[in-house]
């Protein structure tokens, strides 16, 4: 299979469900995001500070979002039946690691600094992009309907990744440093 299809030399693109549409598309806006967000997440994955069972969890996730991006490239209904989905188990398992994380942690008592150590702030970053899909993805939901697990997948993910940043501090004994907003 040939990587190159030149189809896409005039700034078009297919949605799945074979309509063209401008590379500037929301929904293609929207999924490019995620590409970038699951190639971001490999790249923390790969970190040295991050663990068997952390490497395992962000696999996982990032087979998710390539489900999400499917669903965000999804312009038909009859298409959307053949594409993976999002399901509320996926929302719990976000969750649950969640839980697991702040069982260890120390109370958040106010807005901390992203920092502290290259692999924490790599999650934080991940976040960061995670919140942008969001956003796009709430935009397809908006305009097209069908998004609504991606964007309710989205908003769990951003909050795991926080908590994953400040469980990574944790982990290598970086001090959290508090924002001292100015009066």
């Amino acid at each position: 299979m040939k990587i190159y299809t030149k189809t896409g030399d005039d700034g078009t693109t297919s949605l799945l469900g074979g309509t063209r549409v401008p590379k500037y598309h929301i929904r293609i806006e929207a999924y490019g995001t995620l590409d970038e967000l699951i190639c971001y997440l490999g790249l923390l994955r790969d970190q040295p500070k991050v663990d068997k069972h952390f490497q395992e969890a962000l696999i996982e996730i990032q087979e998710r979002l390539m489900s999400a991006s499917a669903i965000l490239a999804t312009e038909s209904e009859t298409a959307s039946e053949n594409i993976p989905k999002l399901y509320n188990s996926d929302l719990e398992f976000l969750e649950r690691e969640m839980d697991t994380m702040n069982e260890i942690l120390p109370p958040l008592r106010a807005f901390i600094l992203p920092g502290g150590h290259p692999t924490a702030s790599h999650a934080q970053v991940a976040r960061c992009i995670c919140r942008r899909a969001e956003r796009l993805a709430l935009q397809v939901h908006e305009q097209f309907g069908n998004c609504e697990m991606v964007v309710k997948y989205l908003n769990r993910l951003s909050d795991y990744l926080f908590v994953l940043g400040r469980k990574l501090s944790y982990d290598v004994k970086a001090k959290e440093i508090v924002w001292k907003p100015r009066k």
